[in-house]
């Protein structure tokens, strides 16, 4: 009978401890609290966000951010990139960190929610398991990056992946990316000391916007990112001759204008022409000289591919290439292809990391749906080093980039619960 008795009252134990889990939320109105605070650093009269990295509006934000971080019960430094991280000692020592953050600068006049979500709903994460008394076995370690959106380098420079000549780029700011790590305190004489290697991070997690419709336009809860796209560049120059627009007969005209406006069709024809979601796009087109009363003598295109496989990114490109041949020989107009180096590489999420992202947002009754992310992230670079998984809530009407930005409170924290839940299930898991 005791024995009956005391498995009883162990399994009834196990499973309040079970049933207790599972019902742990993160609060909702403080995370947006938050979330609005750090949106007044750098709000303009449009109501979009200035908050641009290494300006005085990011620099005050970032001491907001850092007194959130030290109140969850962080142990908070700024490394030699500027990178803000926290850090919260799990149970086994031996074990690698469990990694997750985003950043909270922004694009002239952006919106207040891409990259902030990912911070404040880390944060938020970290603040609930210390309200409940939880340590997970592993370390716990929340990054906000610097200068994401000029060129992901906090995240390049944790990986060993900023270049001294990166460094000389000049940020929105106005300063290069080496005077704006020094105004946040980093020291970039020893950036390459960041350097971690395959296998330092247990696996690291971003919260973030779609920035794109499909969730919300389905009416979706959560996005379970397959990986972060490869973005190819190349610019066409099709090589005519300049003349007078009102003296030069069409029979007569070397006209490289007409291939260039044949091709952006043909762009759009060839990338729909395979299964799957890659997209192509024609964002540039210049004439030269660029006058409305002359024949061009050069009219350059640009052309950007992007998927999750370089592989069919270059199929598909050779296909248009050769399209642009043939129309240049056509047209008698000469051509010269440039193919423009862009440091973004296919990211695959790690397949355990996105089923356990997909199981826990179902266990919480949230509806999923697998998609790539167009847009890089900080995740990207993070890929190379450690197992990557990516959550994504939705953006309503897809607007990215702008003071329209907009997701739901309710959205917020569905996305952070499943960050929550996903960190405690990777936590049994990876040992």
């Amino acid at each position: 009978m005791k024995r009956t008795f005391f498995s009883t009252l162990i399994l009834l134990l196990i499973t309040a401890l079970t049933v207790s889990a599972q019902e742990i939320q993160v609060n909702s109105d403080r995370l947006h609290k938050s979330l609005m605070k750090l949106s007044s650093y750098g709000k303009n009269a449009a109501g979009g966000s200035d908050r641009q990295a290494y300006t005085v509006h990011d620099i005050e934000a970032r001491k907001y951010v850092i007194g959130l971080m030290k109140d969850s019960g962080l142990e908070v430094s700024v490394d030699f990139a500027g990178n803000i991280i926290g850090k919260k000692a799990g149970k086994n020592p031996a074990l690698k960190p469990i990694a997750f953050g985003s950043h909270i600068d922004e694009v002239p006049n952006g919106g207040d929610y891409d990259g902030p979500v990912g911070s404040m709903g880390a944060i938020e994460v970290v603040k609930t398991l210390s309200e409940q008394g939880i340590q997970t076995d592993h370390s716990l370690e929340v990054i906000i990056f610097t200068n994401e959106e000029g060129g992901v380098v906090g995240s390049r420079a944790l990986v060993g992946a900023l270049s001294k000549e990166a460094l000389q780029v000049v940020s929105s700011s106005g300063l290069t990316q080496y005077e704006g790590i020094q105004a946040l305190g980093g020291d970039p004489e020893r950036i390459p000391e960041l350097k971690r290697n395959s296998g330092d991070l247990a696996a690291f997690l971003e919260l973030h916007i779609e920035q794109g419709g499909n969730l919300y336009t389905e009416e979706l809860n959560i996005g379970v990112v397959e990986g972060i796209v490869a973005i190819e560049w190349w610019e066409f120059s099709f090589l005519g001759k300049a003349n007078h627009a009102g003296t030069t007969p069409m029979n007569m005209r070397k006209d490289p204008m007409l291939p260039a406006a044949e091709l952006v069709l043909a762009v759009n024809k060839i990338v729909t022409s395979y299964e799957g979601k890659q997209v192509g796009t024609v964002g540039k087109i210049q004439a030269f000289p660029g006058a409305g009363n002359v024949i061009p003598g050069e009219v350059k295109v640009t052309l950007e591919l992007r998927d999750l496989s370089s592989e069919k990114i270059w199929k598909i490109y050779s296909e248009i290439e050769q399209k642009a041949k043939s129309l240049a020989s056509g047209n008698e107009i000469g051509l010269k292809i440039k193919h423009i180096e862009v440091a973004s590489k296919p990211a695959l999420a790690d397949p355990m990391v996105r089923e356990v992202i997909k199981s826990q947002a179902e266990k919480l009754g949230f509806s999923t749906k697998s998609l790539p992310s167009g847009a890089g992230h900080d995740a990207q670079e993070m890929a190379r080093i450690a197992p990557m998984g990516m959550i994504f809530i939705p953006s309503k009407d897809g607007i990215s980039h702008a003071p329209d930005e907009f997701s739901t409170q309710e959205d917020i924290a569905n996305g952070t619960n499943v960050l929550l839940h996903t960190i405690l299930e990777l936590d049994k898991r990876l040992k």
